[in-house]
C-alpha cells in the first residue's frame, strides 16, 4: 500500500480545521486557525526529528508534534483588540510602536529617546503618561500576563549591559506595580545589546538599540 507523506496528512487535517471555523465567531477563528497551525509546524518537526530516535517511527513523532502544535498559544481576544486600540491611542506621536505579533501578542517597543538616557534605568517623565495609560488597561484586563525587556546598545561591557538591561525591566515593571497591577503577572528580562534592532557604529543606531520592549499575552484556554 502506497504511503501517505505525513505533511500531507496534517496538512489536509489543517485545512479541514479551518475550513470548520466559517461559523465561529472572529475569536473562536483566531484560536482555531492558530491551534490548527500550530499542529501542522508541531507535525512537521515531530516529523523531522523522529529519525533521530530509535523505535519512534516518524507517525509517532509527527503526532507528537501536532499534539505539542496544537497545545499552546496565546488568544487574540476583542480585550486585545481593546488594549491595543487603547495604547494606540495613548502612544500617539510619542515613538512608541504598538503592534500585535504573529503569535498573538501585544507589543510595546518603547525607543530610548522618552525611555532612558544612557547609561541609567530610571524612567523618563515623557514615558510616565503612557505607563499610567498602560496599568489603566491592564487593570480593566487581569487575565493577561506581561513579559518586559530591557535592551541595551553596544558601548560598555557586557558586565555593564546585562544588569543594566535587566534594571531597566524592573524598573518598567515596579512602576507599574506601585500603580496597581499585581506582581505576579510579570515576567522580567535584560537582553544586554544581544539582540540590536539598528547599527551601533552610528548613534542614531545605538540610540534604536537603546529600548524596552512590553509584551502582554492572554493564554488560549
Amino acid at each position: 500500500m502506497k504511503k501517505i507523506p505525513v505533511a500531507f496528512t496534517l496538512i489536509t487535517l489543517c485545512a479541514g480545521s479551518l475550513s470548520g471555523c466559517a461559523n465561529m465567531s472572529e475569536t473562536g477563528r483566531t484560536t482555531s486557525t492558530g491551534a490548527a497551525i500550530g499542529a501542522v509546524a508541531g507535525g512537521l518537526i515531530g516529523a523531522a526529528t523522529a529519525g533521530g530516535h530509535r523505535g519512534r517511527s516518524a507517525a509517532t513523532g509527527a503526532a507528537l508534534g501536532a499534539a505539542i502544535g496544537a497545545g499552546g498559544g496565546y488568544l487574540w481576544s476583542r480585550h486585545m483588540q481593546e488594549q491595543k486600540a487603547a495604547m494606540e491611542q495613548a502612544a500617539q506621536g510619542s515613538g512608541v510602536s504598538v503592534t500585535q505579533t504573529a503569535d498573538n501578542q501585544l507589543r510595546l517597543e518603547i525607543p530610548s529617546d522618552i525611555s532612558f538616557d544612557t547609561g541609567r534605568y530610571d524612567i523618563k517623565p515623557q514615558l510616565r503618561p503612557i505607563l499610567d495609560r498602560f496599568v489603566a488597561t491592564l487593570n480593566q484586563h487581569p487575565v493577561t500576563h506581561v513579559t518586559i525587556i530591557g535592551h541595551t546598545d553596544s558601548t560598555g561591557s557586557d558586565a555593564i549591559n546585562e544588569p543594566l538591561s535587566v534594571n531597566r525591566a524592573a524598573a518598567t515593571r515596579d512602576y507599574l506595580v506601585v500603580r496597581g497591577v499585581a506582581m505576579n503577572r510579570f515576567a522580567i528580562d535584560g537582553r544586554g545589546s544581544r539582540e540590536p534592532i539598528a547599527d551601533n557604529a552610528t548613534a542614531a543606531g545605538r540610540a534604536m538599540n537603546r529600548r524596552v520592549e512590553i509584551f502582554v499575552a492572554e493564554a488560549a484556554r
